[in-house]
Formats: structure tokens, C-alpha cells, sequence
């Protein structure tokens, strides 16, 4: 038995069809195909019903299946472990990163941390919220950098910095007139809020003191971007919320838009997260490290007793 015959059976399990998992594995399908049935005479069990289309597991083929995942995770540790403790900051590494914190946040640590680290071979995808966290659970990816707390007890969370939120109003509504908006004044159905799915949408919502109002019907629009929902402001009113870092990136003519809130703000926490069997931290603390060290002075390193942190989930 092989890991690479294991690695075979979690193929054909995924792609329910020999040649596409033979494609999956750059190998041709005979050799595929030989490899499996090696296996299965070696266990005394048929893994597959080849008999059936698409290909299915047989009821002792599940079983196999679920081990041959398990023994691959736990191959997977040792290597990246072995790798650990040769030392240095060095091989591949894949990181996802929110929709709300990537214009922001990669562009502060990527190329720094390419230079000081040339070794690691670093891929950043933009990646929700639940598919970092699925992620992470399936090795897709090695971290996250995402708005915590997640509550979920198999992650490490490493706080990197906490972020207020702003609104951005349009010069037509009354809270332009003021110089800070209690959030109990906010109604859901003003604001302008980016799209389901996106876990700075869930914060809004939680901001709100009627979580039950209805959204705009006259005009239903949800946006990708704060650009866009800042574009929305301007030309239709309303309102929006931004995080600092937006704020900061804002054209300084249009800062005459911005309003604080009446503490405590509604504010957010900002870590990278990876998964509690992961041996990478070299890789880790040095990219947690080199975000910390760039990190506009607007925000903040330690949580201060006028934030108040907005859940992500409802």
C-alpha cells in the first residue's frame, strides 16, 4: 500500500470517473486503474462499482475511503512538520483573504514579505469568509486572514489589528448636518450594503438596532465593493458603512462625508486564522509579524474600551 495509491482512490471518490481522475493525478488511466486494483487485492476489497455510472464506492469502499483521507492528513502533517524543525522560513504557503480586508491589507504586507522571505513560495486568493473556513478544514489553503471572532474551536486566531467603522452619508440626508450618529438612529433600510455571503454585510446588520426591518424596495441593490456602495451614496443618498481603511483610501474631497459614531464604535477584529493541527507557524508569525509592522497608525493593535465588536454572524 502506497500513499499514492491512496491519493488514487480519494480521486476517483472526488471525480466519480477513472479518466478524470487519472487527469486529476497526471497519470494516464491504466496506470490509475492498475494501481487501484493492486490496492484492492492487497485489502481484500472492492473500493469502486465499476459496474455503475458514474463509478460509486461499495459499502466497504466508504470505509476505505474515510481512512485513506485521514492517513493522507496525518502524511501531510509529518512532512510539514519535518519541515518545521529543519528550520527557516521557506516552501510553499497559500493564504486566503476577504473581499473587505484584500485592497486593504495585502497591499501593506505582499511584496515586503516576498523580499525578506524569498523562500516561501506565497499565493493569496480572495477567498468569503466559509470558504476560508472550508478551506482550512480541507488543507486547501494554510491560512486565513479574515474578521474574527469565528467561534470555531478547531482555529487558531492571531488578532493583527482592530478597525472602526465609519459611515459615509450623502450630503442630502440629515445625518450629514451632524458630527457624530448614534448607531439606535441607523435604519436598515437606508443603508446601502454589499451582497449576501459577505461577512462585513452581517456586521452592518448587527449594527442596527432593528435587525427586522425590511431593505429598500423601491430599489434593490446590493453591492461587491465599498467603491461601489460609495458611488451609490453619491448619486442615489442613503448611506453606507466603511472600515477605516477605507475611509483612508477615500479621494480627500469626499472625507466632508465621512461621520464618526457615538462610542462605543462599532468596530471589527482583523486576525489570521489557521487550523489548530497546522505546523507552518514559522510562516505564520512571520507574515502576522510584517502586517503588524505596516499597519496604519489609524489603526489599532490593542482593543480600547470604545470599540464595541460586531459579531459576524447572526
Amino acid at each position: 500500500m502506497t500513499l499514492t495509491q491512496l491519493e488514487y482512490v480519494l480521486a476517483v471518490n472526488e471525480t466519480r470517473h477513472f479518466g478524470r481522475a487519472a487527469a486529476k493525478c497526471n497519470v494516464t488511466q491504466p496506470t490509475l486503474s492498475m494501481q487501484l486494483q493492486k490496492l484492492e487485492e492487497e485489502l481484500g476489497v472492492v473500493i469502486f462499482d465499476r459496474s455503475k455510472s458514474p463509478v460509486i464506492p461499495t459499502i466497504e469502499g466508504e470505509g476505505v475511503i474515510s481512512q485513506a483521507e485521514k492517513t493522507l492528513t496525518e502524511s501531510r502533517k509529518l512532512f510539514k512538520m519535518a519541515q518545521t524543525l529543519r528550520g527557516g522560513v521557506q516552501g510553499k504557503f497559500k493564504i486566503g483573504v476577504i473581499p473587505t480586508l484584500s485592497p486593504y491589507i495585502v497591499p501593506l504586507f505582499a511584496k515586503r514579505f516576498s523580499m525578506k522571505f524569498p523562500e516561501v513560495e506565497l499565493t493569496i486568493e480572495e477567498l468569503k469568509t466559509d470558504d476560508v473556513v472550508d478551506g482550512l478544514a480541507h488543507e486547501h489553503i494554510d491560512a486565513g486572514l479574515v474578521v474574527t471572532p469565528l467561534h470555531d474551536p478547531s482555529m487558531i486566531e492571531k488578532v493583527l489589528y482592530y478597525e472602526r467603522f465609519h459611515l459615509f452619508v450623502s450630503k442630502d440626508h440629515n445625518f450629514f448636518t451632524k458630527k457624530n450618529v448614534d448607531q439606535k438612529e441607523l435604519k436598515i433600510e437606508e443603508i446601502w450594503m454589499l451582497n449576501k455571503g459577505n461577512c462585513f454585510r452581517d456586521q452592518v446588520i448587527n449594527i442596527c438596532s432593528d435587525k427586522k426591518a425590511k431593505l429598500i424596495e423601491s430599489l434593490k441593490f446590493e453591492g461587491g465593493s465599498f467603491e461601489t456602495l460609495k458611488n451609490m451614496v453619491l448619486t442615489s443618498g442613503g448611506y453606507t458603512i466603511f472600515p477605516q481603511m477605507a475611509v483612508d483610501h477615500l479621494p480627500e474631497t469626499q472625507f466632508e462625508n465621512v461621520r464618526e459614531f457615538i462610542s462605543p464604535v462599532p468596530s471589527r477584529e482583523v486576525s489570521i486564522v489557521y487550523s489548530r493541527s497546522f505546523h507552518k507557524e514559522g510562516i505564520i508569525n512571520a507574515i502576522h509579524e510584517e502586517i503588524v509592522a505596516s499597519i496604519p497608525k489609524t489603526v489599532h493593535s490593542l482593543r480600547s474600551e470604545n470599540m464595541k465588536i460586531m459579531e459576524i454572524y447572526r
